[in-house]
């Protein structure tokens, strides 16, 4: 058994008289190994332990922590190493609110052990008489039916399931630790076999009803184990790892979520996809921030299915920017916009900051309707990049009179407070909800549907994304001429970046009710094609586990910024055959131009 273990008590401990619970939700973090640590004490303390286990030798009358009798130090005493700086520590009151458990392993003869450590402890009244801390045996301990002899500072670890003791000395006991290579050989990747779960989980069961925390020893030391022993309702993880242990815990409420939206799947004809047939209107849909794991992880806690996964021309596309590795959504926004690579930050102008014609431009000029949706404000990087021109993303002001002298006959949105010393309403006629675009003859309109940032699902959005989407494309097709939407779910990106899985899945089925508007309309008129994209995936997330009938899923990331990771592209409708295969973002650009030559 190693020297050093975080034990993280994660929802009930002991810290009163006898059998007596309180709550505690403590999680903290310990040094790996503490025996090969400089001043393992304070390591292990400083980090917030509240378990610390030190392994002791009895020689020479003296207490030595070590791993083994070879590593025995005369430097490196228990009271060098945890008594006196556990003694000064407490003077100082450092850390006074933490609860301690030190968990001394004897490894020599337990009896002689143990009453050296008794007389060596009574020096240390500040330790023995402090109600917060505890000192448990393990290891090599007396006989238990000896236990009440001992001092009321000292505890024991109870490690012999089956047996029984007398109640006078069972109130001794702190904890009941089995070792876990009894009931399995789980390394802890993986799952736990069907078998070896009911084994483990039969002992926790007989171990708790005991009403005494229980831990295992020797057992696996994964992030997949943490989890298992957390839903299994172990008390005590044990670790060599307890920083990352500690961080994992109590990240786990934000990562592991149930779905709370859902999208309801649409299978398209695929009567005009991968025809050569003349494409007229392109919807182009970009999820901000989402990756193949975002995707993933609203598919599987959507019943294992959206529309977006229908679509059978997939490529990817290399997200990076002129000047980066990793794009930021201006870059990206940019990129997918004009077809040219630029810098990060840089908003429809190029890698010199000159101003380059975007998509809709072209477009214009051929005689297209043209129109933003966004749940960011609209001017944000990704819908400002099919629109502005600025070297510099946070030139809002810019932005905001480049919206003005644009030629869009349509824009969905956040952000109206930005405008409110711009005069929109010579250019477009404001509407105040996006179902008034139905009974809406002019020539270009525009609806803010927030003074300032976009609510998000979790905040009651509603349907609005796909409303919006809906009644746009209706709007765009009274107007019998082709017409180019782009479409952005825009707080996928946002939840990556505070690492909430619970954001992400929501926006991602949510954007994916707004991809099933698009496809509804494409397999309605003939001449549509759909193309699904992001301009980058953020915060590196993935889905270790989780359960599809109970529509959750755990997240993990490994960032709160973009990655450079390539991201899908999904295309529909006439030619979308056109954008399978791998390639760079700035392709999609001259790809959508192509086809509709």
């Amino acid at each position: 058994m190693k020297t050093s273990f975080l034990f993280i008590w994660l929802s009930l401990f002991f810290w009163g008289a006898g059998d007596q619970l309180y709550s505690q939700n403590l999680v903290t973090v310990h040094s790996h190994n503490d025996y090969e640590q400089a001043v393992p004490f304070w390591n292990a303390y400083a980090n917030g332990a509240s378990s610390i286990e030190a392994d002791i030798f009895l020689k020479d009358n003296m207490l030595y922590v070590s791993h083994d009798q070879k590593g025995i130090s005369a430097t490196r005493t228990l009271e060098d190493l945890y008594l006196k700086p556990l003694e000064t520590a407490l003077k100082m009151n450092y850390k006074k609110e933490h609860k301690l458990v030190l968990l001394i392993d004897i490894k020599t003869e337990a009896i002689a052990t143990l009453d050296k450590l008794i007389s060596v402890l009574k020096k240390y009244e500040a330790i023995t008489k402090n109600k917060d801390i505890k000192i448990v045996i393990s290891g090599n301990r007396p006989d238990a039916e000896t236990y009440k002899k001992y001092p009321d500072f000292i505890w024991f670890d109870f490690q012999e399931i089956d047996k029984t003791i007398s109640k006078e000395n069972w109130e001794k006991v702190a904890m009941i630790s089995v070792d876990f290579k009894k009931y399995s050989v789980w390394n802890g990747l993986g799952r736990l076999t069907h078998d070896d779960y009911n084994k483990v989980k039969s002992v926790i069961t007989k171990a708790k009803a005991n009403n005494k925390p229980f831990r295992f020893w020797g057992c696996p030391d994964t992030k997949t184990a943490w989890k298992a022993f957390l839903e299994l309702r172990v008390d005590i993880i044990n670790t060599d790892s307890p920083y990352n242990c500690v961080q994992y815990l109590q990240a786990l409420p934000k990562r592991l979520v149930t779905a709370s939206n859902s999208s309801k799947v649409y299978v398209p004809t695929y009567k005009t996809d991968q025809k050569e047939t003349p494409v007229k209107n392109v919807i182009l849909l970009i999820g901000d921030g989402n990756g193949l794991s975002q995707i993933s992880s609203a598919v599987l806690t959507n019943n294992g299915a959206l529309s977006v996964t229908q679509m059978k021309s997939i490529g990817f596309i290399k997200t990076q920017s002129a000047d980066d590795f990793t794009t930021d959504s201006a870059a990206a926004g940019t990129a997918l916009a004009t077809g040219q690579k630029t810098n990060n930050r840089a908003i429809g102008t190029d890698s010199l900051r000159k101003p380059i014609p975007n998509i809709l431009e072209v477009l214009q000029k051929r005689n297209f309707s043209t129109g933003i949706i966004t749940t960011d404000e609209v001017t944000g990087a990704t819908p400002a990049a099919f629109y502005a021109h600025t070297e510099e993303r946070s030139n809002t002001e810019i932005i905001a009179q480049d919206l003005l002298k644009s030629k869009l006959n349509l824009f969905v949105g956040g952000g109206a407070s930005t405008f409110k010393n711009i005069a929109l309403a010579p250019k477009f006629k404001l509407l105040n909800t996006v179902q008034e675009m139905q009974a809406e003859n002019n020539d270009a309109v525009g609806v803010f549907i927030s003074q300032h940032r976009v609510p998000s699902v979790l905040e009651g959005r509603g349907e609005v994304l796909a409303d919006a989407v809906k009644y746009s494309l209706e709007f765009l097709n009274k107007k019998n001429k082709p017409f180019f939407l782009m479409v952005e779910g825009a707080q996928i990106d946002s939840f990556g970046h505070v690492n909430n899985a619970a954001g992400i899945v929501a926006e991602t089925i949510d954007f994916d009710t707004a991809i099933t508007q698009a496809l509804l309309f494409a397999d309605k008129n003939e001449g549509t094609l759909v193309i699904v994209t992001a301009d980058h995936e953020t915060s590196g997330f993935a889905i270790p586990q989780g359960n599809v009938k109970q529509h959750k899923v755990e997240g993990d990331f490994i960032t709160i910024d973009h990655t450079a990771t390539m991201v899908p592209v999904f295309s529909y409708g006439p030619h979308s055959n056109d954008f399978q295969g791998v390639y760079e973002n700035n392709e999609v650009f001259h790809k959508i131009l192509s086809v509709l030559k």
